[in-house]
């Protein structure tokens, strides 16, 4: 798992950072002197001194290239340079002066055991001509160790789309973590991810998901104190009750509504009436399992007119009209949704821009913590923060899985943690449970993993 952390910026944000720094003082020269000096770094650990080919475009990114080749030169390291086409850049041109080693044909170009593709870094906005594709096709197959200089040529950056990319081994993004580095499918061909400080400071509403940091109950801890859970029982009941028992391992009471028996002895079991009006509910999950039919909307609907913190998952998503998908927002109370792509594209249609910018409009429409999952998941919230998770286990592509997660969404949100935190929380505690879970999970494990997950975070 490739833990990567800190700020994302869009090639944009990342373009008026580099610009405040070069008004600051610094020049174009420096910013690619250290990026380089930092690409020479990587290759220099990882490359194990083998012969090293750097392949260079005619921009910025390929500028880095050059200077990255004269500093490893300099260390003893067997390097060639080959170019797509002439620096145009002017720092790029800069650096290619300093480069007193021949430049090969792209197209020409012979393998190297370590390849940096220099080619095309932040901006990307097309798919790669084939020379540059096929080229570096080739030259990515016959080698043994390759480096993205701050991303792999041919991924979309602000969207994560794959524009013809290879996969890497190793990408070092420079200033800063962009978009292509947390959302798939471009996510999965950087391979592992380092940031090189390069003297740009960052200060944007969105960043990696970071470890939560998590306080055991104190001496003055009650189970009321601790957060109560209810959790609205439907048609599929087990989806509730894998729900129930991962909010179990983090509230301090919980209570399956809707009558019945089985589960845990720990498992309150109340008539749905009876919950609906309790003042000591800290948060009210609808969702898992609870079907479309009659029953199911007018206990969706008790929900939406309910006092408490509210958390919508799976069938609910789909019983939100367009109105009461308006009226969300008129909560005193906090909600939460948890949509996965289908839910999210029949909640809110065709929003246009990358899955963080999608994420961060829905929050802002509906006045709701929007957890949208996936292999990349996005926490947004109504005043634009966002924070990403980008490599859960593909194991998690399972049934009940979604439900454990919003079981924990709900625990942590009965105890008082505020929604983007709880949000944030659950979704890193529902990742580290897959990984100590391990393959062929499932959904019934996460919640067995948990207690581990969250005795790490204290």
């Amino acid at each position: 798992m490739n833990r990567v952390s800190g700020a994302v910026v869009t090639a944009a944000q990342m373009r008026e950072a580099e610009g405040r720094a070069i008004a600051a003082g610094a020049s174009a020269d420096i910013l690619m002197e250290r990026a380089g000096a930092a690409i020479a770094g990587a290759v220099w650990r990882f490359g194990g001194g083998r012969e090293t080919l750097i392949v260079c475009g005619p921009g910025n990114n390929g500028g880095d290239g050059y200077v990255t080749a004269r500093l490893l030169a300099a260390r003893g390291v067997a390097v060639r340079v080959a170019a797509l086409r002439p620096p145009r850049a002017p720092a790029a041109l800069a650096a290619s002066k300093l480069w007193t080693g021949p430049v090969e044909s792209l197209s020409e170009a012979a393998p190297a055991p370590v390849l940096v593709d220099a080619l095309f870094g932040t901006g990307l906005l097309r798919p790669l001509e084939f020379e540059a594709a096929d080229a570096l096709g080739r030259l990515n197959a016959h080698a043994q160790f390759t480096l993205a200089v701050d991303m792999p040529s041919g991924v979309g950056t602000d969207d994560g789309r794959d524009l013809g990319a290879g996969t890497v081994d190793y990408t070092v993004a420079l200033g800063a973590l962009k978009p292509a580095h947390v959302l798939q499918p471009s996510a999965r061909l950087c391979g592992r991810i380092a940031v090189a400080d390069i003297g740009v400071a960052i200060a944007v509403p969105t960043a990696v998901l970071d470890w939560p940091v998590l306080s055991a109950p104190g001496p003055d801890s009650h189970k009321y104190r601790r957060g109560m859970v209810a959790i609205v029982k439907g048609a599929m009941p087990g989806a509730a009750m894998l729900a129930a028992k991962a909010a179990m391992r983090l509230a301090g009471y919980v209570v399956l509504a809707g009558g019945g028996t089985g589960g845990p002895d720990a498992l309150v079991q109340r008539d749905w009436i009876d919950v609906a009006s309790d003042a000591h509910v800290g948060a009210l999950l609808i969702g898992p399992g609870l079907g479309r039919g009659a029953d199911a909307k007018d206990a969706f609907e008790k929900a939406l007119g309910s006092i408490h913190p509210l958390v919508l998952d799976a069938d609910a998503l789909r019983l939100l009209s367009a109105e009461s998908l308006a009226q969300l927002g008129e909560r005193e109370m906090p909600t939460i949704l948890t949509p996965h792509a289908g839910e999210f594209a029949h909640l809110f249609g065709n929003l246009t821009g990358s899955k963080i910018d999608r994420a961060r409009d829905a929050a802002a429409q509906t006045r709701t913590t929007i957890i949208f999952k996936g292999a990349d998941t996005v926490i947004a919230t109504p005043d634009g923060r966002v924070s990403i998770s980008p490599d859960a286990s593909g194991w998690l592509a399972s049934a009940g899985t979604g439900d454990v997660l919003a079981g924990m969404v709900a625990g942590l949100l009965s105890g008082g943690m505020a929604p983007f935190d709880a949000a944030k929380a659950a979704v890193w505690l529902h990742g580290e449970a897959a990984r100590r879970a391990g393959p062929a999970l499932i959904a019934d494990d996460l919640a067995h993993h948990l207690p581990a997950a969250i005795a790490s975070c204290q």
